[in-house]
């Protein structure tokens, strides 16, 4: 890799079988520690995710962090995190994976997914159903975008958030709206490598608000474990710096100190303050 091309030291978003990935945790770090990463994010769906997509049940995270333990002990050149993909569950910000929970964790992820089930049939329908449906009619595109960025932008100032992922992925968000809570809460956006929907114009929207960012794999099968190629070469389309990607050699934590995975964040238990990139 060329020296002047974006270099990530960590891959956090992690799909294994544990959830509705095709490989274990030891096969995703194996991955990891052959692409020469020094850490490895575990992030299984929550369970609200539809058809076996997400854990069975929260007592699976537990599992994942025996199994990292372990890893991380016969592995000694990477670090491997215990963490979750929780989904969105209301419009209230709640998640699937509750704080007592997440607290337990190395590394904490949430986004909007659309095969979830809601706290509520309102729930349900408003983030679920009718974004499915919002792909057919601007109308009600317009009122599911102003719903989803409440319900992101909730989430991220009541939940110890580090990334938010894949924002804008088969739901419409107000990007400007969303970044400015992400950077006021120390909470990263991902630039995802799995998913090609992001564009530019995302990325210059939401550094003009402070934000920082995060490049993950969203690896569904050891293969793909650091697999960045796609996300970094839209960062560096968009002139994106090292210095605003968290798990980026060259990162600096410059808005504050209160920690969080961009060190900017107003909200002291957002606290897990990776270092890779310092």
């Amino acid at each position: 890799m060329p020296h002047d091309r974006i270099e990530i030291l960590a891959d956090l978003h992690t799909h294994t079988v544990h959830s509705h990935g095709r490989g274990t945790v030891e096969e995703n770090v194996l991955a990891a520690r052959a692409r020469g990463l020094k850490a490895v994010g575990i992030t299984d769906h929550g369970p609200a995710s539809l058809f076996g997509v997400g854990v069975r049940d929260l007592s699976v995270y537990d599992e994942i962090s025996h199994e990292t333990k372990e890893c991380t002990l016969k592995y000694q050149d990477i670090e491997v995190l215990t963490g979750a993909e929780a989904n969105i569950v209301s419009l209230g910000g709640d998640l699937d994976v509750p704080d007592e929970v997440l607290s337990r964790l190395d590394v904490v992820l949430a986004g909007l997914h659309v095969m979830i089930s809601g706290n509520t049939l309102s729930d349900t329908w408003a983030l679920a159903c009718r974004n499915f449906i919002a792909r057919y009619s601007a109308i009600i595109r317009r009122r599911a975008r102003v719903e989803n960025t409440k319900a992101l932008v909730e989430a991220v100032m009541r939940h110890p958030i580090d990334v938010v992922t894949h924002p804008g992925l088969h739901v419409s968000i107000d990007t400007e709206e969303l970044a400015l809570a992400c950077a006021r809460a120390g909470t990263a956006l991902e630039i995802n490598g799995g998913h090609p929907h992001m564009e530019e114009a995302f990325i210059h929207v939401a550094r003009k608000q402070g934000v920082d960012f995060c490049i993950s794999s969203d690896a569904h099968e050891p293969a793909r474990v650091g697999d960045f190629g796609r996300a970094i070469e839209l960062a560096e389309r968009a002139g994106l710096d090292a210095a605003r990607i968290v798990n980026a050699s060259g990162y600096r934590q410059t808005r504050g100190s209160s920690g969080g995975v961009t060190g900017g964040g107003k909200r002291p238990h957002n606290n897990h303050g990776f270092i890779w990139g310092r």
